[in-house]
């Protein structure tokens, strides 16, 4: 027995979570920690709107990863939304990986986030320097220094989420500083989203992939309803409705002939069944939302609260 006693009171559990400018491999690390794919990475920018936890099970420990949207300086209700559910859930959690890319310099936005981080006194920082699968071994040193100038951090991490290395010691130095705790969830859980909330992330980076510039903020996915075809256990129906901010906008996800808004749904329904592992029919429609994105009611209904 007295074994079961000590392996419990070594045992470690608690929250982590990555902050960075936006798209600097913050999804893509908790994906590789975490070993499927949980939050959406996508090549555009400010895509992970809500905070979606992704959970690594160690016979030692459980980190839960707690992914934010980037910080960045808020232009819009939304852009200050985010920013406030930002620093709620810095002061929140156990561990905070503060994520550089080392391929490209250090710059205001990394300096803005580092004065931010300082100001979270009782959280341990480490910093994670990012993507060095894409850096030569002169700029990840040169990195590595530069991100030490930018504040005092508990440890100063190089990975690469890609090729796996070093995967193994950024978990380790999250689970060191975490509360010795019993395990906080089931053994089989990846993520506490519920499956719609992941549902809608994926059609969402779906209808991102190769569109321009300008619509990255400006896509919200509402999933109405998901439920198995009556009759059928092996096909789910899911009803998931677009929503855009300008006609043009619509159109240039309609694509067409309707050609590109079909694309979108047929990637979209091959990502959610590898999630849920069962045949999917999907019904996806699309719709103008003046201006969404500032307008308090409207940024309720598609799920961004106050």
């Amino acid at each position: 027995m007295g074994d079961v006693s000590s392996s419990a009171a070594d045992f470690h559990a608690g929250f982590a979570c990555f902050v960075g400018r936006p798209n600097v491999g913050k999804s893509t690390l908790m994906n590789a920690l975490v070993g499927t794919k949980v939050a959406i990475t996508s090549s555009k920018p400010q895509t992970t709107r809500r905070v979606i936890r992704g959970i690594v099970h160690r016979p030692d420990a459980q980190l839960i990863i707690v992914d934010t949207p980037g910080l960045h300086r808020p232009r819009t209700l939304l852009g200050e939304r985010l920013d406030s559910l930002v620093l709620s859930t810095l002061t929140e959690v156990d561990v905070i990986g503060f994520c550089v890319p080392a391929n490209e310099p250090v710059g205001r936005g990394d300096k803005f986030i580092a004065e931010k981080l300082a100001a979270v006194k009782k959280t341990p920082v480490i910093a994670v320097v990012t993507k060095c699968d894409l850096a030569s071994r002169e700029q990840i040193a040169e990195q590595l220094l530069a991100v030490s100038a930018l504040a005092d951090f508990a440890e100063i991490v190089p990975v690469s989420a890609q090729s796996g290395e070093q995967l193994d010691v950024v978990a380790d130095q999250l689970i060191a500083r975490l509360p010795v705790s019993p395990p906080l969830y089931e053994g089989g859980q990846l993520t506490d989203e519920p499956e719609q909330v992941l549902v809608g992330e994926l059609i969402r980076e779906a209808a991102l992939e190769g569109v321009r510039d300008e619509l990255p903020h400006s896509i919200a996915v509402v999933v109405d309803e998901m439920m198995p075809r009556e009759g059928r256990d092996d096909l789910l129906d899911i009803y998931a409705h677009m929503f855009v901010e300008r006609p043009s906008q619509k159109a240039i996800v309609i694509g067409h002939k309707g050609t590109r808004l079909k694309d979108v749904g047929s990637r979209a329904r091959k990502q959610i069944e590898a999630l849920l592992g069962t045949r999917v029919y999907l019904d996806l429609r699309i719709s103008v939302a003046k201006d969404w994105q500032r307008d308090p009611k409207q940024l309720r209904r598609l799920g961004f609260y106050d």
